[in-house]
């Protein structure tokens, strides 16, 4: 009887991308509906529209590649891609730059190497970057959480923000983030600016201190299905605390802030779940990742502190995406049987 040719691997998993894929795309609506609750349906809409702009993208680059379209698209790949997009970007931003955002995030950043398994750069940060060099206003323009403003976008009138046709007061709705007021600041002690400033609570900003507990609860979750290891996300929120401790000084303007300020202010928490854990465009051995996650976080102080963007999360991923392959080399795990090594080849 002839043998099957079947190459390896032989064993088959539990966990298979499309069931990954929705794991993560479920782990995320704990952060979109605090997001909602306190900065009204303007992230709902950036999701909606990013996801039909992702899968026509993925589609047409697809069809370009002649590879086939449903298999490629039922593995989630393109709406995890569009969700992240969409819930980094402000709340109702303009359906051009979501459309603009996908397409580069989709056609350039991911398909152009070979597709999913191939882009050395994270999807999402890669399109949320590009989009923030070429249109700084927009990006910047958040609406205020509420709580401060007197009125929240509501689905229509989202929609309506999204479409340019929005008769409202635009300007009135929208604020400064805590982590941008902080970096702005040059004369008062943190105590004084926290008593000040409508943006602060409690430890970090109104509204983002429970956005960020809501992407915690979601990486747990994730971290608790073994969708991926503590390794990177752990390391990176380890040693972000340690730079705000070091640089912490409340009696002082020039203070960067607490460690749970930065913990739960901006996309820490997002980051540190959804973002850094790419398996992709991340490390590869458990050393590497914690390598790989500690250096984020200590980037993402670094611009945070002394940079000019105050929520430093994307620059500091796309950075260690780039030194990835360089950690891997000297992190590579020895092989089993060899006590050394040299044995393996790891040094050559």
């Amino acid at each position: 009887m002839p043998l099957m040719k079947v190459s390896s691997p032989h064993a088959h998993g539990p966990m298979s991308t499309p069931k990954v894929m929705r794991l993560v795309l479920l782990a995320t609506v704990p952060g979109l509906f605090t997001l909602t609750w306190f900065f009204g349906f303007g992230t709902l809409i950036n999701v909606l529209w990013a996801s039909l702009s992702a899968l026509g993208f993925e589609a047409l680059a697809l069809k370009l590649r002649k590879r086939p379209i449903g298999f490629y698209l039922n593995d989630g790949s393109a709406l995890v891609t569009a969700f992240l997009l969409g819930i980094a970007l402000p709340p109702a931003s303009p359906l051009w730059m979501i459309i603009v955002g996908t397409g580069f995030a989709i056609l350039i950043a991911k398909q152009l190497y070979g597709g999913m398994g191939y882009n050395p750069f994270n999807p999402a940060m890669a399109a949320y970057v590009f989009l923030l060099i070429s249109f700084p206003v927009a990006m910047t323009t958040w609406l205020a959480p509420q709580g401060i403003s007197g009125e929240l976008l509501g689905p229509l009138d989202a929609l309506l923000r999204s479409l340019g046709m929005f008769n409202g007061n635009i300007d009135g709705l929208t604020a400064a983030t805590p982590l941008d007021v902080l970096k702005q600041n040059n004369s008062l002690i943190l105590s004084d600016l926290w008593a000040q400033t409508p943006q602060f609570g409690r430890w970090a900003g109104i509204g983002w201190e429970w956005v960020n507990g809501a992407f915690l609860a979601g990486g747990l979750y994730l971290m608790y299905r073994r969708v991926f290891t503590w390794h990177a996300p752990i390391s990176m929120l380890l040693a972000l605390s340690l730079m705000s401790l070091l640089f912490f000084d409340g009696g002082s303007s020039a203070s960067g802030g607490s460690p749970l300020f930065h913990l739960f202010s901006g996309a820490t928490m997002f980051g540190a779940f959804f973002i850094v854990t790419d398996p992709v465009s991340s490390a590869v051995s458990n050393k590497g990742r914690i390598i790989y996650g500690a250096l984020i976080g200590v980037l993402i102080y670094l611009i945070r502190h002394w940079g000019n963007y105050p929520d430093a999360v994307a620059f500091a991923v796309l950075l260690m995406n780039f030194a990835a392959p360089f950690i891997d080399h000297y992190t590579q795990p020895r092989t089993y049987g060899h006590k050394s090594k040299k044995a393996t080849g790891g040094d050559q």
